[in-house]
């Protein structure tokens, strides 16, 4: 799929967040950079979603939403890193099958 999926304006959205992200981490316990990150890639899926291919909208409306938006790992930890690993397993199946040698035939 080509063409454009973030406009100019949601691209500086999510940069505006990533940069006061880090800015506002540096005084925060670190249990909240996981939970910044994963903000910052749903605000990116959901402003995709609409744009990008069929398989990319499915992988950022299912594993993605359904990671907690308020997740912290300071209880449950093992729950939540299980969370993680699924979401990042989710997504390299789809990269793979995204950018795989088929994918561009």
């Amino acid at each position: 799929m080509s063409g454009l999926v973030l406009d100019e304006d949601a691209a500086l959205e999510l940069l505006a967040y990533l940069v006061t992200a880090a800015r506002t981490q540096v005084d925060e316990a670190a249990e909240y950079g996981p939970m910044r990150l994963l903000t910052a890639a749903r605000r990116l899926g959901a402003a995709i979603a609409e744009r990008a291919s069929p398989e990319t909208a499915r992988l950022v409306r299912g594993p993605l939403a359904d990671m907690p938006e308020l997740a912290v790992p300071r209880a449950e930890r093992d729950a939540y890193v299980a969370r993680l690993d699924e979401l990042c397993r989710a997504l390299a199946v789809h990269l793979t099958a995204h950018f795989g040698p088929e994918s561009s035939t």
